[in-house]
């Protein structure tokens, strides 16, 4: 029993408990730390062709980005939403990288943040590193134990529908939008819908996402909107469907106008939607938790209903610092019907499990109508 008595120290010293276990990350391929690196060759063309890839390796102030990752358990009883980024104050002098989180089955959220030192991107792919974090389009890995919140687990991504390799010559949702250099706020969307695989510890309760569902889109600029809408779900009765809105206030010169993107993924083809094309979108008000939402264009039409349930409070982007305060739910409920041309119905579906943010005067927005 010799043997026994090594081990075992040995165990403890390694993991006293589960959850405190840390779980070793990969290698970043061709890895970059962002606080100290120099010019880069060929990353800016990479980058402009790859809205996925971290944006912001020349910022230095006034700046954010973050990529949202959700994922959904098959039963539905496991719904977790992370966010990594970095967070650039408006003159330089607070920086730092932070990991976001929010429970969509308690309304909980906790925000870590990191030394931006420990913040570093591939400059070939989208991976990114954020101390002992790990986050890419194949796999998150969370090592977070600060005293309080003890979150640690590896979840794999697997069949991802990736947005641009399905829209060849029209890989951004932005469109020509996304060219313009002066918007405060840019949008990009990872996956359409994937497979999960792994699980989470999350302060002692096991989230188990195997065969679960997830979704990755991400934002980057000065500052997230004024005011804006934004609705998405990929866990309808259809196991293949998939849909985004978002509806904002976008600064323009010295006015500004109510634009909006999404998309919806169905039956193995995606119906994209913008004011870049020839779309008009007619947003109703029905109450502060209540929208309905008709978006038409020459060949389809649908229609939305959505209802916001549970919320919890999340940061988000002001000139780069992370101190505005949003509500989200991610448990939401959302009806949508696809017609054809000639109002035929091709599509009837509905989901309890969406993503649903109502943030500033959304009245504002139904100038979108006009």
């Amino acid at each position: 029993m010799k043997w026994f008595n090594f081990v075992l120290p040995f165990l403890f010293s390694v993991c006293t408990f589960s959850m405190h276990c840390q779980i070793p990350i990969p290698t970043i391929n061709d890895e970059v730390k962002f606080s100290d690196h120099k010019w880069i060759p060929f990353y800016k063309f990479k980058k402009s062709k790859h809205s996925t890839f971290f944006q912001g390796n020349k910022r230095k102030k006034n700046y954010f980005e973050g990529w949202y990752f959700k994922m959904v358990g098959q039963d539905g009883k496991s719904i977790i939403s992370v966010i990594p980024g970095i967070s650039l104050s408006t003159n330089g002098d607070q920086k730092h990288a932070f990991i976001q989180i929010i429970d969509g089955m308690t309304g909980e959220t906790s925000y870590h943040t990191f030394p931006i030192d420990e913040f570093y991107f591939s400059q070939s792919e989208f991976a990114v590193r954020i101390g002992q974090n790990y986050f890419s389009k194949e796999k998150l890995i969370l090592n977070i134990d600060n005293g309080k919140h003890h979150i640690s687990g590896e979840v794999h991504m697997s069949n991802t529908t990736d947005y641009s390799a399905r829209n060849l010559f029209k890989r951004k949702i932005m469109g020509w939008y996304g060219r313009l250099s002066f918007l405060e706020c840019y949008h990009g969307v990872v996956s359409l819908t994937h497979q999960l695989k792994g699980s989470l510890s999350v302060n002692g309760r096991e989230q188990s996402f195997k065969d679960g569902k997830g979704y990755v889109e991400k934002d980057w600029g000065s500052s997230m909107p004024r005011a804006w809408i934004w609705l998405q779900s990929n866990n309808f009765d259809n196991p293949n469907t998939s849909f985004m809105i978002s509806i904002a206030d976008v600064p323009f010169i010295n006015n500004s106008f109510s634009g909006f993107l999404g998309f919806l993924y169905y039956n193995d083809e995606v119906y994209r939607f913008g004011t870049y094309r020839r779309t008009k979108v007619n947003l109703e008000i029905v109450d502060s938790n209540n929208i309905m939402i008709s978006i038409k264009n020459p060949k389809e039409t649908i229609e939305i209903e959505a209802t916001r349930n549970q919320t919890g409070t999340l940061k988000a982007p002001q000139q780069g610092n992370m101190d505005r305060r949003i509500q989200e739910s991610i448990d939401a409920h959302v009806n949508i019907k696809l017609y054809d041309k000639k109002g035929n119905l091709i599509f009837s579906d509905s989901s309890s499990i969406a993503g649903l943010e109502l943030v500033g005067d959304i009245h504002s927005l139904t100038s979108v109508n006009k």
